[in-house]
C-alpha cells in the first residue's frame, strides 16, 4: 500500500462511486450545504474511532500550526462555496472547461511560490489532458462575465488547496493524512453548517424533514458520508504519496470517466467530439502516468553509486595499501 499509484486507483473508485452517489442523492434531497456537512460530520466521526483504536496518533502543534489548520479548512470550504456560486452563473460544459485548467494553475503557483521546475515532456503531456477535456465537453458555452471570473477564481483555490494539502503532509508539518482530516473535518462542519444557514438552507432540510425525510434516505444520506470520508482518507493519502500535480491531472481524467460512467448508466448522449475528447484526456493521462514514473527512476538511479571504483572490495590490495598508508 505504499505505491502511489495504488491509492490514486483507490481515488478513481471513490471519487467516481460518490460523484454518482452524490447525484442520485441530489434529485430528491437539493441541498448541497448540508450533504457536504454531513461529508465533513462523518469525517470527524470517522477519524474519532479510528484515534479511539490508536490507527494514528494526532501531532503535537503549537499556535501557528493550529492557525495553519483553521486558514486551510477555511479554504476548503470557500473552494466549495465558489464553485457553488460559480455553478449556477454559468453552464455546465463551461465549468468543465474552466476547471480542466487546475494543472495549469498548479504548475504556475508551484513555479511561482515553490521555486519548482518539470522537464519539458511533463509540461507536453498536459496538453491533451486539458484540451481533452474541453472536446469531452463541447456543447453550448453560456457564462456572465461575474460567473467567468468567479469560476477561475475557484479552479485558482482549487490548485491552492492541491498544494497546500501536498505541502502540509510533506513539508515541516508532515501531517499524517488521517492527521489532517481529524483536524480539518470538524473546522468545516462547523463552516459548512454557517454557509447553509446563511444561504437559508438549513429551514429548508428542516421543513423537508418534517414532510418527506425517510428511514432509506436518511440511511443512503449517512452511507454517502461514509463514502466521502473514505475518499477523503484515500484523496488525502494519494496526494500525499504521488504529488500535488498528479492529483490536478487524475481530477481532470476523472472528468471524463464520469462522462463514460453517465453514458452507460444514465443514457447520456455524445457525439463524435466529445467521444474524441475522452480518448484524448485518457491518452494524455497515461502519458503523464508514464513521464512522472520515468523521472521517478531517473531519481532512484543518479541516487545508487555510479562506479564500482566507490565500493572497496575485500581483495583490493591496492585500496588495502591506500587505507594501510593512510592509517
Amino acid at each position: 500500500m505504499d505505491s502511489g499509484y495504488i491509492w490514486l486507483g483507490l481515488y478513481f473508485l471513490f471519487n467516481l462511486s460518490l460523484t454518482l452517489y452524490n447525484k442520485l442523492l441530489l434529485i430528491n434531497f437539493r441541498y448541497p450545504w448540508t450533504l457536504t456537512a454531513i461529508h465533513t460530520l462523518c469525517g470527524t466521526i470517522g477519524c474519532y474511532i479510528l484515534y479511539s483504536f490508536n490507527i494514528f496518533t494526532p501531532a503535537k502543534l503549537g499556535d501557528r500550526e493550529n492557525i495553519v489548520m483553521i486558514l486551510f479548512s477555511v479554504l476548503y470550504t470557500i473552494n466549495i462555496a465558489i464553485s457553488n456560486v460559480s455553478l449556477n452563473l454559468v453552464s455546465v460544459p463551461f465549468h468543465q472547461v474552466v476547471r480542466a485548467m487546475t494543472p495549469v494553475f498548479t504548475i504556475l503557483l508551484s513555479i511561482l511560490f515553490l521555486q519548482k521546475s518539470y522537464p519539458k515532456m511533463i509540461y507536453l503531456s498536459l496538453l491533451p489532458v486539458v484540451c481533452g477535456v474541453g472536446f469531452a465537453t463541447f456543447a453550448e458555452y453560456d457564462y456572465s462575465f461575474i460567473g467567468f471570473v468567479l469560476t477561475v477564481l475557484g479552479t485558482i483555490l482549487a490548485s491552492v488547496k492541491t498544494i497546500v494539502t501536498n505541502r502540509v503532509q510533506v513539508g515541516r508539518l508532515k501531517l499524517n493524512p488521517l492527521d489532517l482530516l481529524f483536524r480539518m473535518s470538524p473546522l468545516a462542519f462547523v463552516q459548512c453548517i454557517m454557509y447553509a444557514y446563511v444561504t437559508g438552507e438549513l429551514d429548508q432540510v428542516k421543513q423537508f424533514s418534517e414532510t418527506s425525510m425517510t428511514w432509506s434516505l436518511a440511511l443512503a444520506l449517512l452511507f454517502n458520508g461514509v463514502i466521502a470520508f473514505g475518499l477523503n482518507v484515500v484523496s488525502f493519502t494519494a496526494n500525499k504519496k504521488t504529488s500535488a500535480l498528479t492529483m490536478t491531472v487524475a481530477g481532470n481524467v476523472k472528468q471524463v470517466l464520469s462522462i463514460i460512467l453517465a453514458v452507460v448508466i444514465f443514457d447520456y448522449v455524445i457525439n463524435a467530439i466529445n467521444a474524441f475528447g475522452i480518448i484524448l484526456t485518457l491518452l494524455g493521462g497515461a502519458w503523464y502516468g508514464y513521464e512522472e514514473l520515468s523521472q521517478k527512476q531517473k531519481t532512484t538511479i543518479n541516487i545508487l553509486p555510479t562506479s564500482t571504483s566507490d565500493i572497496k572490495h575485500p581483495d583490493d590490495k591496492q585500496g588495502l595499501l591506500s587505507e594501510k598508508h593512510s592509517a
